[in-house]
């Protein structure tokens, strides 16, 4: 499998060895959510429209029901919550819904 889709588009992570190597270079934003959560799904317009608009942004989406090691592993303890990787190094932690302005503060920042 390709360790990228269409430009634009969030992956949906389907392995831990897909989200090891999506996440070991560049700027890379990690949206951990479930199908229940409300808060995500308030938050996901967001974080599709920055997968299509940020360019050199790569935007992983994570469920946590389906992958409850990669969350523990990541120490998410609570839904919606955005971590930011820049070259394979957790760079910034955010936990609940987040305005797309915030957002692209921290991208600037790390970029």
């Amino acid at each position: 499998m390709s360790s990228k889709t269409a430009a634009g588009e969030p992956v949906h992570v389907e392995s831990e060895d897909q989200f090891a190597e999506l996440t070991g270079e560049g700027l890379v934003l990690v949206d951990y959510h479930a199908d229940w959560c409300g808060p995500c799904k308030m938050l996901e317009p967001t974080v599709e429209e920055l997968a299509a608009e940020v360019d050199g942004l790569t935007v992983l989406k994570v469920d946590v029901d389906e992958f409850q090691g990669l969350a523990a592993d990541a120490g998410v303890r609570g839904i919606p919550a955005l971590q930011f990787y820049a070259d394979g190094e957790e760079a910034e932690r955010l936990v609940g819904v987040q305005e797309k302005d915030s957002l692209l503060q921290v991208i600037d920042r790390l970029q």
